[in-house]
């Protein structure tokens, strides 16, 4: 067996990007391993460790030279390889002087497709550490680095400037340059509590010789721990629960090697101020975790984690106090100006507020969105005059001075102003609502009235975006419509809310200045819309061609569509799915080929064979069974009754000549195969499944 000796690379930097610092030793830690893989290098185990001035990799038990290779190289046909006396040809002399043997050495493959002359040799496999700087230098340079950096007057560029590289092989250092900077086995500690030197003595040993001695807990997932269970703790102490984002944490982590939660306190009247105000400013400015009480209620306390044990914690902890005060007055202050005057004043600034040179003003949008809002309340049967006026308040918002300081709590600002101006709840709370859902997977809005502007407002921006020329090309979406998108048809859907989305883009196209030309667009919008669903099946285990399946017939109501896909799934379950999927595809290649009208009235008195008059038979009784659940909807209780199909179908396919010589036979044939498949397609297309 080889031998083989555990690997430590590690690249010492300025501090890294916090928010970058995952991402990148996930990327370093992959491409290491497909380098050693392709350089046919296996190993046991690789660990990545990432802190704000290091990336690392130790990879266990790592081979020391590659495996020898055997180098196969095939020459001339034996035909063309030797005479008819048995005497070498030009041919196979060439091809041997090219291999530097004598003809003799060659040797003799024979396949099903012939026989060859072969080369066979045997290349010996490279030392381990004559590879290792070529794939260290490749994993850097793939990294996923927006923009690269020059440091003093080397040419090197990286994300941040290099000051130490360690490659240690086993007990041996690799001799090499990376980064303009030569390899070693000196590693650095913490930059305050321990900045001398520290001379790796092993890879196995590197992440518990840098925490004891280095005072550097290497390993981010440790180190995100470790700052979670301090602060949770910190937090228990004070009467609470520390609020921790994880996207919060990881940013945290990434900024510390030495964690040290510390507890800061402010005065009680902030809590006056909207507590969103207060979390936003302590987690987005200061990277503060917040604490709540036991009823989720905004306590005066944060918790901060520092990047070194100080002799005099109480100064750290007054220097954090100070930096948030100045902060939480600002928003103290916005907080009580605004409501100096009603929400509803701002309806007039937005009429010199551009939405998009094209579409408007945002005060335009704001009343093509309440009429909109209106109609979807209506067809809702909730509130109109609700819904109105929530898009009439929607983006005034905008005007005050805490979301101009704080974009984040647009549309929480506004619940906060529309509640404290005595606005009806619903009204209120569809001020944040409208923006639900932000993300994929995050939750919808919780009121009708909520649910009829977040609609009305994300027809509006696709529809005019698209009839504007403005579509999302490739990866560019600088209006996020596929998000808004998106996000109609999770309302929709997840709210089960039975509208018909064309409608509904052609009521949005009503209200746009006529120079838009929105109805041109409305079309197109409505693929676009639709074709969004693929993704959100797939991701929900849907298999593409039950969407595609679906997705040719077209529904125009979400929820509708949504039920066909439940259906259609749930039918590929049952033994009889496989038979009639194939049925469809063969009638639809039948019809396919009818170059007239196809006939779709069944006269009985031309079903001549039995399995015909059986099959028949069978769909007049089906058709009037299925067809009312179809209509309601309840597509799985449809195709769990057609699945009685299966045996007349296949009987009718095994018996019966579909193309017979009498015209009218055929034809009343193919009349009974259009109605049979006619009614599959009430549902979705089964000629497009798949086995």
């Amino acid at each position: 067996m080889a031998d083989s000796r555990d690997l430590l690379i590690e690249i010492g930097t300025e501090e890294l990007p916090p928010k970058a610092l995952a991402n990148l030793a996930l990327a370093f830690e992959q491409s290491i391993r497909e380098g050693l893989e392709k350089a046919g290098l296996p190993s046991d185990a690789i660990r990545r460790f990432a802190t704000p001035r290091r990336l690392a990799v130790v990879i266990d038990q790592l081979p020391t030279r590659q495996p020898d290779r055997r180098l196969e190289r095939r020459g001339p046909a034996l035909s063309a390889a030797f005479g008819p006396n048995g005497q070498p040809t030009k041919a196979a002399e060439g091809f041997a002087r090219s291999c530097g043997v004598p003809v003799g050495e060659l040797q003799r493959q024979e396949t099903d497709k012939g026989a060859w002359l072969v080369h066979v040799s045997v290349e010996p496999g490279a030392a381990t550490a004559e590879l290792i700087p070529a794939i260290v230098d490749h994993a850097l340079a793939a990294l996923p680095i927006p923009k690269r950096m020059r440091w003093g007057d080397r040419d090197d560029e990286f994300v941040r400037p290099v000051h130490w590289v360690v490659l240690l092989f086993g007990d041996e250092v690799i001799p090499a340059t990376i980064m303009g900077v030569a390899t070693g086995r000196i590693s650095r500690g913490h930059r305050f509590h321990h900045p001398q030197p520290i001379e790796i003595a092993s890879p196995a040993g590197y992440a518990r010789q840098l925490q004891d001695e280095g005072r550097v807990i290497a390993d981010f997932a440790s180190r995100r721990d470790a700052i979670h269970s301090q602060a949770e703790a910190i937090a228990a102490g004070l009467g609470g629960t520390a609020v921790i984002k994880p996207e919060l944490l990881d940013e945290v982590t990434a900024l510390v090697e030495w964690p040290v939660a510390l507890a800061g306190n402010f005065e009680q009247r902030f809590l006056e101020v909207p507590a969103e105000a207060l979390i936003s400013t302590m987690q987005d400015n200061q990277r503060y975790f917040p604490v709540v009480d036991a009823d989720g209620r905004l306590l005066p306390h944060f918790i901060t984690i520092a990047n070194l044990e100080s002799r005099d914690p109480a100064q750290v902890r007054a220097g954090n106090e100070r930096v948030i005060r100045p902060r939480f007055s600002d928003a103290e202050f916005f907080w009580n100006q605004d409501r100096k005057q009603p929400l509803a004043a701002h309806m007039e600034t937005l009429k010199h507020v551009v939405f998009q040179q094209r579409l408007g003003t945002v005060a335009e949008k704001s009343a093509r969105v309440a009429a909109l809002a209106r109609h979807i309340a209506e067809q809702s049967q909730t509130s109109p005059d609700w819904a109105e006026r929530s898009a009439q308040l929607a983006k005034c918002d905008l005007m005050t001075q805490m979301v101009q300081e704080f974009p984040e709590l647009q549309g929480i600002m506004g619940r906060h102003y529309a509640n404290h101006d005595q606005e009806a709840f619903e009204v209120a709370q569809a001020q944040e609502e409208q923006y639900l859902p932000r993300f994929a997977g995050d939750r919808l809005p919780a009121t009708a009235t909520g649910r009829a502007l977040a609609l009305a407002d994300r027809l509006d921006t696709v529809l005019g975006i698209f009839a504007i020329g403005q579509a999302p090309t490739g990866a560019k979406d600088p209006f996020a419509l596929r998000r808004a998108a998106l996000g109609v048809l999770r309302i929709l859907i997840e709210s089960e809310l039975n509208l018909d989305l064309l409608d509904l883009l052609e009521r949005a196209a009503h209200h746009f200045d006529l120079s838009v030309r929105a109805e041109d667009a409305i079309e197109t919008v409505f693929d676009f819309m639709l074709d969004r669903l693929r993704g959100y099946y797939l991701d929900q285990g849907v298999r593409p061609d039950t969407f595609e399946a679906v997705l040719d017939c077209r529904p125009t109501r979400p929820l509708d569509f949504d039920r066909r896909v439940r259906a259609v799934g749930a039918f590929r379950k049952l033994p009889e799915a496989a038979s009639l999927a194939a049925a469809n595809k063969r009638i639809r290649n039948i019809l396919k080929k009818v170059e007239t009208v196809l006939p779709f009235q069944v006269q009985p008195h031309l079903l001549v064979e039995e399995s015909e008059q059986a099959l028949a038979g069978r769909l007049v009784e089906l058709s009037s069974e299925v067809i009312p659940f179809m209509e309601a909807g309840l597509y799985g209780e449809a195709l769990n009754r057609l699945a009685k199909l299966r045996e007349p179908v296949d009987a009718f396919f095994d018996q019966v000549l579909v193309m017979a010589d009498d015209p009218a036979i055929r034809d009343n044939r193919i009349a009974l195969l259009n109605e049979l498949g006619s009614l599959f397609l009430r549902v979705a297309d089964f000629s497009r499944l798949q086995d």
